[in-house]
């Protein structure tokens, strides 16, 4: 187990990622693009200013894992182990990302972009979307029972194919769950 160290600055995708268990780590400027971190368990770290545009993530476990200020372009984290999975992010770029069939509940996403990010028959009940921009995101038999999207932008949410009881809006974002019934609105 590799516990309490701090990763500055490294290229990963040049120098390769060791496997194993990462405990209360930290890895800032750190560039993991396209790499592979199948199997490494992640508990209690934080990711800063990081590159991890598809990373291969193939059962890998991410406890209580904080991403701030990262680039996630194209994660699949429906492939991750659901063992006590839980994450959070914070002005992250989580385009063309995938949380099919995922449980995320009660996560925070703040100050993200999430386009075309795939949130069908994801479980994102109570999960907070502070100030994110949702444009083309797909929510499909999803549960948002809970969920805020009180500052969330852009999202188009059918009420007939998702649950959404409960869930937090506000005008004019509210039109999003209107864009179904391609009527129009002036």
């Amino acid at each position: 187990m590799i516990s309490e160290k701090s990763f500055v600055r490294l290229d990963f995708a040049s120098l390769g990622f060791k496997s194993g268990d990462y405990d209360n780590c930290v890895f800032d400027n750190c560039n993991f693009p396209e790499v592979n971190l199948t199997g490494i368990h992640f508990s209690n770290c934080i990711f800063r200013a990081c590159n991890l545009s598809l990373a291969k993530i193939n059962q890998t476990a991410f406890r209580n894992a904080s991403f701030k200020d990262c680039k996630m372009l194209g994660m699949h984290f429906e492939q991750c182990n659901d063992f006590l999975f839980e994450v959070g992010f914070e002005n992250c770029n989580l385009n063309l990302s995938s949380f099919f069939r995922k449980k995320v509940k009660k996560t925070i996403f703040r100050n993200c972009s999430l386009h075309e990010t795939d949130f069908t028959e994801t479980d994102l009940n109570a999960s907070v979307f502070d100030n994110c921009d949702l444009d083309r995101a797909v929510f499909d038999n999803t549960i948002l029972e809970n969920a805020d999207f009180r500052t969330a932008y852009n999202y188009s949410i059918d009420p007939s194919s998702n649950r959404i009881k409960k869930a937090k809006f506000t005008l004019p974002a509210v039109v999003g769950l209107l864009n179904h019934l391609s009527i129009v609105i002036e």
